[in-house]
């Protein structure tokens, strides 16, 4: 079974990292540079200088990773959930025998995993989305060989600890609102329909980048700190200055783009690994 869990996020990943780039890659030019009024300046400034590629600028490297990504956060949760209620996928009651607890701390454990893995991958894609000139990375694997020789290994883990202050409770949250709001959506006893699931997944993105986009400001600074961008000592050091020179607004700079975003493409994502699911384990007649 695990094989299938992980086959299953890894798709469903793909398939809602490749919605949502484009308005991804907005979020993180506002949140990392100062050069911005707004959503509309961002988007503008960006069509007139860079054209619609622009907008799709670092998409590569994360769609032929993402699957490894995902396929981590939900093959470790449903594991993670059914060693917690002593549980199968394929059992009808596993919904029912879940507390908030048990999606909670399952949801945490993913997130945790996934640190590791997608670290340098999200450095990757930040630094590519980030430059507004093609001077500097010629694409992910230069952008990589650069890090490593300009920062050594760990450069390809900046930023790392504010992206497990995002995520590790984060994904707690992000389970949470999705299983709730699908339960609440799905008649007793039947199986949750395609309203249910889409409504639960845009419901479980929109909660959870609520909670997540002041770290992920934080995060998006100190990643772009080291290639051209202003330098942080760490995470308390840009978090002061960040509110000194723009006040507590800064921390939610993006909190609108990563809304909208968050609703369509994990509204598809959890779409998708539903179907794949049930693809791979039909429901018991």
């Amino acid at each position: 079974m695990p094989f299938w869990e992980f086959l299953a996020g890894s798709i469903s990943g793909a398939v809602g990292l490749a919605v949502g780039h484009p308005v991804d890659t907005v979020k993180v030019r506002l949140q990392a540079q100062s050069v911005y009024k707004g959503i509309f300046h961002c988007i503008a400034k960006t069509h007139a200088k860079e054209g619609l590629h622009g907008f799709f600028k670092g998409m590569a490297f994360p769609v032929l990773t993402t699957g490894i990504t995902n396929s981590i956060v939900f093959g470790c949760y449903s594991n993670a959930l059914d060693y917690l209620t002593q549980s199968q996928r394929s059992d009808r009651n596993r919904g029912k025998s879940a507390s908030a607890a048990h999606v909670f701390t399952a949801g945490c454990f993913s997130g945790l995993v996934q640190v590791f893995v997608c670290a340098p991958i999200d450095l990757v894609k930040v630094r590519l989305q980030g430059q507004t000139t093609a001077d500097r990375y010629r694409g992910p694997i230069h952008c990589i060989a650069t890090i490593l020789k300009e920062e050594g290994p760990r450069g390809l883990f900046r930023g790392g600890l504010a992206l497990a202050l995002r995520d590790v409770p984060c994904y707690g949250l992000y389970f949470l609102p999705y299983e709730v709001t699908r339960k609440a959506l799905t008649e007793s006893g039947k199986e949750p329909g395609t309203f249910a699931i889409l409504m639960a997944g845009g419901m479980a993105g929109v909660s959870t980048w609520a909670f997540a986009t002041p770290m992920d400001v934080v995060k998006a600074r100190l990643q772009m700190s080291g290639a051209g961008g202003r330098e942080y000592n760490g995470i308390l050091h840009c978090m002061r200055v960040s509110y000194r020179e723009e006040g507590a607004r800064v921390f939610f700079k993006g909190l609108l783009l990563n809304s909208l975003r968050a609703f369509p493409v994990n509204a598809v994502t959890f779409l998708s690994y539903e179907s794949l699911m049930r693809l791979f384990f039909p429901p018991a007649t």
